[in-house]
């Protein structure tokens, strides 16, 4: 057998290697290796076949294009957009928009860069959205804002496969100018709220007083008031106390003096009395007053009527017992004679005459004209 050439066994190798590399790059190009949160677009000669799911994937090789999709939620920076409001005021402003792929094939076929085109829209509808609102809506009404955004970007991009999840307005920010003119409106609404709140102070400060002086008339009024019933209360017992001692006094003196003269005539030696009406009355009088039945009663501060408060401050209890304390000491007074003698009961007995006799007796006694 004739040995092979040195040539042609190098020629034999290099096939093989050739072969060998051919090989390992048809099984390369064959499989595909998905990551768990894609999805991957298949074409084959520019044709749209199948999304390849997450794991390994066989595709046709050398002839075969994959396009990837992030199936999870994206950010996407909307840059400052400048827009006019409507009452004309430039405010500037950008914004976050949160998406996700929800149909990786409506994302391949419908729209060339999702991302871009989204973006592109986010800021189209930014600008409109603020220049439909005014100015101290566009700086108070974030929340506002983030919903028409998101509802304007609702329709295309589910055409799109995209699904806008969120919209968060970062900077809403006025012009120069306006800053200006809004910081000196906030300097001025400060001023007024620190005047208000000084008044406000002042005021309350000036109503506590009042009712502190209030409250001191009142009760200096009260004392005063308390103070004249006192001394009312004192001139009212007073008062009474001199009517009674000037009453009593007076009808003892028209008594003893009546009596004196009935003494006298008792000592002549006649016996026999013409006795005039007056002076016969002053016997029953005066059996009366030794017995204390004849004892009047005035009408003091007692009779009177009164409210329960006035009766407290007037003292009326006080002013009854003294009353009858009084009256006590009285009787025991009129149970003594002139010279300070008790006098029996049977003597004051024997004073108690029945006025009608002493008249009869005296009618008889007296000598026909």
């Amino acid at each position: 057998m004739d040995p092979i050439p040195l040539q042609t066994g190098f020629g034999l190798v290099s096939i093989g290697l050739l072969f060998l590399v051919l090989v390992v790059l048809t099984i390369w190009q064959s499989v595909a290796i998905v990551d768990a949160y894609e999805k991957e677009a298949l074409t084959v000669f520019g044709e749209y076949r199948k999304l390849l799911e997450p794991g390994i994937n066989f595709i046709p090789p050398f002839v075969s294009r994959t396009y990837p999709f992030d199936m999870r939620t994206q950010t996407l920076d909307v840059p400052r957009q400048e827009a006019i409001t409507r009452d004309n005021s430039p405010v500037t402003a950008d914004a976050v928009v949160y998406i996700k792929v929800m149909d990786a094939k409506k994302a391949f076929l419908e729209v060339d860069n999702y991302k871009k085109a989204v973006s592109n829209l986010a800021q189209t509808t930014l600008r409109a959205v603020l220049g439909d609102m005014e100015l101290d809506d566009t700086l108070n009404k974030r929340q506002e804002i983030n919903a028409k955004i998101r509802k304007e970007l609702d329709e295309p991009t589910d055409e799109w496969g995209i699904r806008v999840e969120s919209v968060e307005v970062r900077e809403v920010n006025p012009s120069k100018d306006v800053q200006q003119a809004m910081e000196q409106q906030t300097s001025a609404e400060r001023r007024r709220r620190a005047m208000i709140l000084e008044a406000q102070g002042e005021r309350r400060s000036a109503v506590e007083q009042a009712e502190g002086d209030k409250q001191s008339n009142i009760i200096r009024a009260q004392g005063e008031k308390q103070s004249q019933i006192l001394e009312a209360q004192g001139d009212a017992i007073s008062t009474v106390l001199r009517a009674r001692s000037a009453e009593s006094m007076g009808e003892r003196a028209i008594i003893e003096r009546g009596m004196e003269t009935l003494e006298e005539i008792g000592k002549g030696e006649s016996t026999t009395f013409v006795l005039p009406q007056e002076l016969t009355s002053l016997v029953g009088r005066y059996g009366k007053a030794l017995s204390g039945s004849d004892v009047q009663q005035m009408d003091g501060l007692e009779g009177k009527e009164f409210d329960e408060e006035t009766e407290q401050l007037l003292g009326l209890e006080d002013i009854e017992s003294a009353l009858e304390e009084l009256d006590s000491y009285a009787d025991e007074n009129l149970s003594t004679s002139r010279d300070g003698e008790e006098i029996p009961d049977a003597e004051i007995e024997e004073f108690e005459v029945d006025e009608a006799d002493i008249d009869l007796e005296a009618e008889t006694e007296r000598p026909s004209d």
